[in-house]
């Protein structure tokens, strides 16, 4: 499940989201230039082609290894999309545009985000929405909401299928895995699958801390906030879905933290700051350019590669997942007065993606030196235990194998 948190303030737009998704689903950065195209040709999506616009927007996009659209984006004109999946009453499509093609190509093709928007709904009304939306269970699938925004605002967009609302934001707004706007919600929303995400409680809280928010550093602790505890608690229902910072872990249900990204948007310039890798709470955000392609290694995928970061900071992760009230003190300090220095200063990010290997390399060797009695429910050891052995992630010491319940 996901969280997307946006507040207007004047002369400033605040962007965060959590992309969250299966535990192997490696995300990565793509970076896409503007591009002219020829009449009549088409775009494959995900599931489906459609006809391609004449021009499209450069854009910086978070992708799922294994998807055509994105979880997050920005393009080069200041507009920002996140989405969320949201379950409803209405039928679900065999086959459509995902919600993470209509977020792609809704900054492709919009200069603002009243444009981002009609092209959402535009395009949901013509080609409908649809199609397996899952890494682990690929027949999984949903309908979608987004918050799309710019220099100069944001909006809400809730769908049901081929229906959809719209509503402009004032101040602080999230959304989660449920619709929220008045009357739409009341007639689309299906109460099981919404209840069962915890989308109320985690939407609750992030608005309340949105509210409070002035700055990048804000939105950042609202996307590692574990709802107000040291550290993850985890439902055999569910595992973390009761907290933005999300961790696998459910006997029924799970879901972890794969992406995060905050923007900030304004009129003389837009910042934006991405962990690329999974769990904020270990993770660093770090400057990126929509415009500015970086070389990350290969394109990941659902089993471990050193050469990638997302899966060289799995390492980090998973290890201190076994006990993160001890082990996460040992390098959060570091890693906060290097994140503050990013968000502080025009670090170049070439140069912050090498300091945050350095740092993450750093880190992962200091973790591993102490000893690691998992902490976690029974369960959470076991779903954990099977994620690794899928992904071959290698032991971190000898005799020591991430997700055993002990060495």
């Amino acid at each position: 499940m996901c969280d997307t948190v946006v507040r207007v303030l004047p002369g400033k737009v605040l962007f965060a989201k959590n992309s969250d998704r299966d535990a192997n689903e490696a995300q990565a950065l793509c970076w896409e230039p503007a591009r002219e195209h020829a009449a009549g040709e088409e775009v494959g999506c995900t599931w489906m082609a459609i006809p391609q616009a004449r021009r499209t927007h450069a854009v910086l996009l978070s992708r799922p290894f294994w998807m055509w659209g994105a979880e997050i984006a920005a393009n080069e004109h200041g507009v920002v999309v996140g989405n969320e999946a949201v379950f409803t009453r209405a039928p679900y499509a065999r086959t459509g545009l995902t919600g993470m093609d209509l977020l792609r190509l809704a900054v492709e093709r919009g200069a603002s985000a009243d444009e981002a928007v009609e092209v959402i709904t535009s395009l949901l009304t013509r080609h409908g929405q649809g199609g397996g939306c899952g890494h682990e269970d690929r027949s999984f699938t949903y309908h979608n909401s987004f918050i799309v925004a710019d220099r100069r605002g944001a909006f809400v967009v809730e769908t049901a299928a081929r229906e959809f609302v719209v509503e402009r934001v004032e101040g602080a707004r999230s959304i989660s895995n449920g619709l929220t706007v008045d009357g739409f919600a009341t007639h689309h929303s299906d109460w099981l699958y919404t209840a069962v995400s915890a989308c109320r409680v985690r939407r609750q809280r992030t608005e309340e801390l949105a509210a409070r928010a002035g700055g990048p550093a804000d939105m950042a602790a609202i996307l590692r906030d574990h709802g107000g505890r040291p550290a993850p608690r985890y439902s055999p229902l569910n595992g973390c879905m009761d907290a933005p910072c999300a961790h696998g872990g459910g006997l029924a249900t799970s879901t972890q933290t794969t992406a995060s990204w905050v923007a900030e948007l304004t009129p003389v310039g837009d910042r934006h700051f991405v962990t690329a890798t999974a769990a904020p709470c270990t993770g660093l955000f770090k400057p990126v350019d929509v415009d500015a392609p970086l070389d990350l290694g290969p394109w990941p995928g659902d089993v471990f590669d050193a050469r990638t970061p997302w899966w060289r900071h799995e390492r980090l992760h998973r290890s201190v997942m076994r006990d993160p009230v001890r082990l996460l003190p040992l390098f959060a300090g570091e890693r906060d007065v290097l994140e503050a220095r990013f968000l502080r200063e025009h670090t170049p990010p070439g140069e912050a993606f090498r300091l945050a290997d350095e740092a993450t390399a750093r880190w992962t060797a200091r973790v591993t030196e102490e000893a690691q009695a998992d902490t976690r429910p029974v369960w959470t050891r076991a779903y954990w235990s099977r994620r690794n052995a899928r992904a071959r992630l290698p032991a971190l010491s000898p005799g020591r194998k991430l997700g055993g319940i002990r060495r």
